[in-house]
């Protein structure tokens, strides 16, 4: 049976990571198990993963069901950069190329295959499958199965097959955006047997919610997009003619902007995704058709020209910013206009009266959410069941707080009045019976008799409506959209009900719209930026003439964590997160010869670069500089240019300090610091030793012990 220790090295070996993130390796010990499980992780936690690395140690083929030609794309091309054999099967191949694949696959050359639903299901494609030993099957976007999520897709229903025809093979459902109703519907509608779900935190706190007024939309997207130059990023629109607008009217003001939606052509749409994902333009103005997906770690920013017209949505989109983990920022543009359209379209596209009814619920929760006075990620979150117990610090809302008031009263009048109708009323008609309306409804069911009818008459029917949203963003209480809409209590409510937990509101204020202050950053800041602008450049180069995204030689966070420690040796740069092997063999000695071209450049201008120093040193030493030349050429003393070389050894460059310091010096020396502990103090080993050693013959025996005998 394989281990989660084959696992872990793969991890490393292919991957370049030296662990895995939280929940992944729970995830992945229970598919190495045969177990069937089901994983909700956010967009950029690291979902691949789960399925990629058991597809990699298991023995056999891992099937990928996924919805979209582009990610298949995407994903198959980092898998190849990694070293691990994969394909993918759909309908941009010809006949020969998918009867190629075949035959790999037939032979035992590949480890994963990706395909749509369709070419699943198709005549012939599962009696192929069963002439193949199948590791595992992955279904990516698995929200699209259900009719409560927001992408639903009949096509994916059908999946339900697999385990009818694979009953022994595990199966791993995987995604970003469900609430409770989407997740109890992927395991029933894919005949999962007893799985194990994993719901990691919907929290992505790299990225900075913001709302803004519709008004001048266009003026405040340019002032965005000069604080964010050269940073990739998507503009989403709601229609076609809004999406060729603003991408027309950002040209025009020397911005490099395509634009993306489903009216233009195949090749169109493909030469616009490519552009963007391989940086040769920073801004795409698109509809919701674009990104699902798209696995491009370093979009910087997210725009919502328009409101989306659910949570999940919004937060699928915003999700697509800071995949690689680093600061980013997602801004809304709301107003009442974009709420009317929305509620237009749906009652005019939805012919399902329920599915109507439905799309008008949640678009009612992005308006809440849009003008919301509290904690925004709170609310996002709690939105997906998930609860924060603080302010994120994060959003527009923490940095401008609003004016709060003791709600408890409040708050216990509508929780009981939910407890005392049996939790069977919806928002309106709860809002009915605390302000003691007498209207058929409310009389029908006796509600006019309940101890809190009436107990609200002081508010208006807006005021209510305001305080009971604020109540369900912050898990007061729940909706269950699958019961007509009616409100639930939760453990939180009872907590205000029976144990005298407090409950803070916020008064009808707006807030004050203001984005961080720009701070003038240190000049270290500053070169650190300039040598990943340095690395980025090429990493362009090499994909350029790789054919592939940027992000699939190197991601940001791996050049920026290049550009914070500099590494110029082998070891060195297998040490940067998502640096494996395959990865190093193919691209290290560039970036190393970039790193060290770069602080060499900064010496010569004389720029002090922290933590850099020594590689200065490193690069004379390697030109054949005597110590004596060194010091002299640096303006250092001996010892300095002494403790850089023992630096330098301790992190594992090819340096020899046995010409420093003699091995019978250093059998002499070591026997000291056994004694005196490694990290005694120099002047304590020097006296030790009768002062009969050299202070730098100390300080490189000392390397030569840690490295040679606690490593």
């Amino acid at each position: 049976m394989v281990t989660i220790r084959e696992a872990r090295e793969a991890l490393k070996l292919y991957f370049g990571y030296e662990q895995f993130r939280p929940m992944q390796e729970q995830i992945i010990e229970g598919v190495l198990q045969g177990k069937d499980v089901v994983v909700l992780m956010p967009t950029g936690g690291g979902k691949s993963v789960c399925y990629q690395v058991p597809a990699v140690v298991l023995p056999g083929l891992c099937v990928v069901v996924s919805p979209l030609i582009a990610l298949m794309k995407d994903q198959v091309e980092a898998l190849l950069a990694n070293g691990i054999p994969a394909a993918y099967i759909n309908s941009s191949q010809t006949a020969e190329q998918q009867y190629q694949i075949e035959n790999q696959c037939l032979d035992g050359k590949l480890k994963l295959l990706y395909v749509s639903p369709e070419k699943l299901l198709s005549p012939g494609f599962f009696a192929f499958l069963k002439r193949i030993k199948i590791s595992l099957f992955a279904i990516d976007e698995a929200h699209c199965i259900s009719a409560w999520g927001h992408d639903f897709r009949p096509e994916y229903t059908q999946l339900k097959v697999l385990k009818q025809q694979f009953q022994s093979t595990p199966v791993i459902a995987l995604t970003a955006t469900a609430d409770k109703l989407t997740q109890k519907d992927i395991q029933e509608q894919l005949y999962l047997r007893n799985p194990q779900t994993y719901v990691a935190s919907f929290d992505r706190p790299n990225i900075n919610l913001m709302v803004k007024p519709g008004r001048d939309r266009f003026k405040k997207i340019t002032e965005f997009l000069d604080r964010h130059h050269n940073q990739p990023g998507i503009i989403y629109c709601l229609s076609r003619k809004g999406v060729e607008s603003l991408a027309s009217k950002l040209k025009a003001n020397g911005y490099s902007t395509t634009y993306y939606h489903a009216g233009m052509s195949p090749n169109q749409r493909a030469k616009a995704q490519e552009d963007f994902l391989r940086d040769n333009v920073q801004i795409v103005c698109a509809t919701i058709a674009f990104g699902m997906g798209i696995d491009k770690s370093n979009v910087r920013w997210v725009i919502h020209y328009n409101l989306p017209k659910n949570i999940e949505g919004y937060y699928q989109e915003i999700g697509r910013a800071g995949r690689d983990g680093a600061k980013s920022d997602a801004l809304l543009f709301y107003s009442f206009a974009d709420v009317m359209n929305m509620r237009n379209m749906l009652t005019e596209s939805q012919s399902h009266e329920a599915q109507t009814e439905l799309q008008l619920v949640k678009l009612e929760r992005m308006q809440q959410f849009a003008e919301a006075s509290a904690c925004r990620r709170r609310i996002l979150l709690q939105y997906f069941g998930e609860t924060m117990k603080k302010d994120c610090g994060n959003c527009d809302i923490c940095r401008n707080p609003p004016q709060r008031f003791d709600g408890t009263l409040l708050a216990q009048k509508a929780l009981s009045a939910i407890a005392r109708t049996q939790e069977q009323v919806n928002l309106g008609l709860l809002i009915d019976v605390l302000r003691g309306a007498r209207t058929n409804q409310v009389l029908q069911a006796g509600y006019d008799r309940i101890k809190t009818y009436g107990a609200g008459r002081e508010f208006s029917t807006l005021d209510w409506n305001r305080y009971l949203h604020q109540l369900l963003n912050e898990g007061f209480m729940e909706m269950a959209y699958d019961q007509g809409y009616t409100l639930k209590l939760t453990e939180q409510s009872k907590q205000v009900l029976f144990e005298g937990r407090k409950v803070q509101l916020v008064k009808f204020e707006d807030a004050k719209q203001e984005e961080p202050s720009i701070k003038a950053r240190p000049k270290r800041e500053l070169i650190k930026d300039a040598l990943f602008e340095r690395l980025r450049s090429l990493r362009k180069n090499i994909a350029d003439e790789a054919g592939v995204p940027p992000y699939v030689v190197f991601t940001d966070t791996t050049l920026q964590e290049m550009a914070a420690e500099r590494p110029t040796s082998k070891i060195g740069m297998l040490a940067i997160s998502g640096v494996g092997a395959q990865k190093f063999e193919r691209y290290g000695d560039l970036f190393i010869s970039e790193i060290i071209d770069f602080v060499n450049e900064e010496q010569a201008k004389g720029n002090k670069m922290k933590g850099a120093t020594h590689l200065a040193t490193f690069e004379l030493l390697k030109q054949g500089y005597t110590i004596q030349q060194i010091s002299i050429q640096r303006n250092l003393n001996p010892v300095t240019i002494f403790s850089h070389i023992a630096t330098l050894y301790e992190q594992g460059y090819d340096v020899d300090l046995f010409k420093y310091v003699s091995k019978g010096e250093y059998n002499v020396i070591s026997k000291a610091i056994a004694k005196l502990g490694v990290d005694a103090k120099l002047k304590d080993l020097f006296e030790f030793l009768d002062e009969g050693y050299e202070y730098y013959k100390i300080r490189l025996s000392v390397s030569i012990y840690k490295k040679d005998k606690l490593q």
